[in-house]
């Protein structure tokens, strides 16, 4: 709450350079941040007496949307990439499939791994798990299992998170 919003009697004020201006009545806080041609403040509502303190609201909002950009600029969206493979899968797609694997975790997104079955295929499950076990095995030193095979239907679903970057 800013200036004429704020509707309490008394509060206690901080001053433009942090200095503790003690508790005073909200008319002759009002009055000292007119005098300064800045702006009373609640920056804590919840306190007995409420902290106001004597401050530019303009300025001190743009500072505070420049620290949130700035913090939404840094954090990375973790997304999830699906790789797909099949039960009776050759070396070389494996191989290859492997290999966005390795790129997906290495730019720190999850991947789910599934193997679709076809046909009659679902009645040896055991072979679309070893595809995804063999995953998991070979990408153990970049990514750690959030989700072990588990199927679903007629798909094999596994899911990978990568290993925190040191």
């Amino acid at each position: 709450m800013v200036n004429d919003e704020i509707r309490v009697k008394e509060v206690r004020l901080i001053g433009v350079e942090g200095e503790q201006l003690g508790v005073k009545p909200i008319r002759e806080a009002m009055q000292l941040a007119i005098e300064q041609n800045l702006d009373l403040v609640n920056v804590a509502p919840t306190a007995k007496p409420p902290v106001c303190r004597i401050m530019d609201y303009g300025k001190f909002r743009y500072e505070q949307q420049k620290k949130e950009k700035e913090a939404r600029k840094n954090q990375k969206v973790v997304e999830l990439k699906e790789v797909r493979f099949s039960a009776t899968i050759d070396e070389h797609d494996y191989q290859t499939k492997l290999r966005n694997v390795v790129k997906f975790l290495n730019e720190q997104d999850k991947v789910k791994c599934t193997v679709r079955f076809r046909g009659r295929e679902i009645t040896h499950a055991s072979i679309g798990q070893k595809v995804l076990e063999r995953v998991a095995k070979e990408t153990e030193e970049l990514s750690s299992m959030e989700r072990r095979p588990k199927l679903e239907g007629r798909s094999m679903i596994m899911i990978l998170t990568p290993k925190e970057a040191k």
